[in-house]
């Protein structure tokens, strides 16, 4: 920018060497950048008053020839010229150029422009790069534009991009000197470069947002990617909501008055700046499916979507369509790329084929993991929603056909139900066959238990823990029902009434007083035997189901509390009736092991994952 600049300035001083008269006055330049042998500020003179008089008026012959040799240079008297200074020359510089618009000869002049005008544009970039670099990064390594700006950076910011009105109204002069002078295309040029290099290298790395490639995106670890993504985020609804507005009204002002040159260059140099952060939305859209990325690809895809009804009002008609087309396109992808995400939970749990149970019968990895999932999907029900309604051919397409299981009794009510609710919502539809799924897993890992009561806690404790999770979560529950709700409540009582079956009902034969007398006499051994067949079996259930796991408090409670109803009366009864027939001492103690607040103590102990050993409890007791 500067070397083109530089050259047209010197094409400058030749052609006015010729036409500019001595009637013109002289202006003193605060610093050329192509005349090394400036003179300091008040004192000129041309090439033709040089080749007059070879010594300069004061100086000595040898100080004119150590000048000569250190022509490269800057004299240290000269002071060093600042912001201030230039400004006061262009101003002279100005107030010149109107004098010559007076003059009758002035169609046949034409204008130098002199070096200090660029000299200006790099200490005005000069200044804004100093305002860049004080901000400082946070704890995150993020740059957050608005903590790093001062109060009066702040208030620039409002009008014009790190501009002062004093800096805009200068510019605006410059700009329409040039351009009525003839140097339109130098001075597009210029404001180009100066504005690109500004949003480029010092706006955006300020924001924190650094440049990076497609074929750069695809390499990264999703651990470093997903650090970018927030970043990248601010950085696009900055631009958006302050930058490119602040950009448009800078170019509006500087060519106040030429319109279509300003809307040009804004629409240019924004075009670029937005058509790269867009290519970094469409590399993140073509990495690897995995679904800890959809959650950062929805945060993607809102920005854009939220991005695109202001288009209109931020960019010049002939970008518009382009800029809208290409923003839409990338939103697409994100969209697409959720979708396949989502829809691979699908396989996530048909590929989940262990063959190893859980021990205790604890809630399972995969329900944990698909149910959290879930309820953080759930948080974007609305853009999901949006998402598979958009693309709900690619959903149908990719992912698997709806499962029917085995067992499964659906009559022809409920299938309509389910779809209709397809086709009012296809979002709420690939939630219930991701649930259907994940029961049909369930079901197959309790046969994995050769213990039908243990794989019945291992229903329990599965299905109490999604009831939890969607009752937990509002999102999740209006997208459910309160029906699926009801539904699987009536499921979780069926499997606590087959456990009480599969475990207790032996115990109950036990306590049972038929088959113990004949004729009002009660048979002793049998009797005896009964109390045997009771001990053994009751210390066999407290050693085994006291290692047995349930998390859920309520559900453990539920459980005792209900065993405890279901045994302790009964043995209460039958040790009130029959312990009389066992005479006193050695007998009694050999077959009555349990008193019935013994009972109700261990009974207490089940579930907690803990072994327990009854005889060493009531020996301590």
């Amino acid at each position: 920018m500067e070397k083109n600049l530089s050259e047209n300035s010197g094409s400058f001083t030749r052609k006015d060497e010729d036409t500019i008269t001595g009637d013109t006055p002289s202006l003193p330049l605060s610093e050329p950048v192509n005349n090394v042998d400036a003179k300091p500020d008040g004192e000129t003179e041309t090439e033709k008053d040089v080749d007059a008089n070879h010594h300069v008026q004061g100086e000595p012959d040898d100080e004119e020839k150590k000048k000569e040799e250190a022509a490269v240079e800057v004299p240290p008297e000269t002071p060093p010229p600042n912001l201030e200074k230039v400004s006061e020359d262009i101003d002279r510089f100005l107030v010149t150029s109107q004098l010559n618009h007076d003059n009758s000869d002035f169609k046949e002049v034409l204008l130098e422009i002199p070096d200090f005008i660029n000299r200006f544009l790099d200490l005005v970039e000069e200044k804004i790069m100093r305002n860049h670099n004080k901000s400082e990064p946070d704890a995150k390594g993020k740059h957050v534009a608005t903590e790093s700006l001062d109060s009066e950076l702040a208030e620039m910011v409002t009008d014009f991009p790190g501009f002062t009105e004093d800096a805009v109204t200068n510019l605006n002069k410059i700009a329409r000197e040039m351009i009525s002078s003839g140097f339109e295309s130098e001075c597009c040029h210029v404001y180009a470069v100066s504005r690109r290099h500004a949003f480029e290298d010092s706006l955006l790395h300020k924001l924190g947002y650094e440049k990076i490639s497609i074929d750069e995106v695809q390499k990264m670890q999703w651990e470093s990617l997903e650090r970018e993504i927030p970043t990248w985020i601010n950085t696009f609804k900055e631009c958006t909501s302050m930058w490119f507005p602040g950009e448009k009204k800078l170019a509006e002002s500087v060519f106040l008055e030429h319109p279509l040159v300003a809307a040009s260059l804004y629409g240019s140099l924004i075009r670029i700046v937005a058509i790269q952060l867009l290519n970094f939305a469409e590399s993140v859209s073509m990495t690897k499916r995995a679904g800890e990325k959809l959650f950062k690809l929805l945060d993607m895809y809102e920005t854009l979507r939220d991005a695109i009804p202001n288009m209109e009002n931020m960019f010049p008609e002939e970008y518009v369509s382009e800029i809208k087309a290409e923003t839409t396109s990338a939103k697409c992808r994100l969209g697409e790329a959720a979708v396949l995400i989502f829809c691979e939970l699908e396989n996530s749990i048909k590929s989940e084929t262990g063959k190893t149970p859980v021990a205790g019968g604890a809630v399972h990895p995969l329900t944990r993991y698909i149910m959290n999932y879930l309820r953080l999907a759930c948080e974007y029900k609305d853009t999901l929603e949006e998402v598979f309604r958009e693309h709900s051919k690619i959903e149908r397409a990719d992912s698997t056909s709806r499962p029917h299981y085995e067992g499964e009794s659906q009559n022809d009510h409920h299938q309509q139900r389910s779809i209709e609710k397809e086709n009012a919502s296809p979002f709420a539809a690939q939630l219930m066959r991701v649930m259907g799924l994940l029961d049909s897993n369930l079901e197959g890992k309790a046969k994995l238990y050769r213990d039908t009561a243990l794989s019945c806690i291992f229903m329990m404790n599965n299905g109490r823990y999604i009831v939890q999770k969607i009752k937990g979560s509002t999102e999740i529950y209006e997208v459910m029902g309160e029906t699926w709700c009801r539904k699987r409540s009536t499921e979780l009582r069926t499997y606590h009434k087959n456990y009480q079956v599969e475990t207790w009902s032996k115990i109950l034969s036990c306590l049972s007083p038929k088959g113990l007398s004949d004729h009002g006499k009660v048979h002793k051994p049998v009797l005896k035997e009964r109390f045997k067949s009771f001990n053994a079996l009751f210390e066999e259930i407290h050693k085994t189901q006291s290692t047995w796991v349930v998390s859920d408090e309520q559900l453990q409670s539920e459980l005792r509390v209900s065993i405890s109803a279901l045994v302790i009366p009964a043995y209460r009864s039958f040790l009130g009736r029959f312990s009389q027939y066992l005479d006193p001492g050695r007998q009694t103690e050999k077959y009555i092991k349990f008193q019935a607040e013994d009972v109700e103590t261990y009974i207490n102990e089940l579930f907690d994952g803990n072994p327990h050993h009854p005889g060493n409890a009531r020996k301590k007791a």
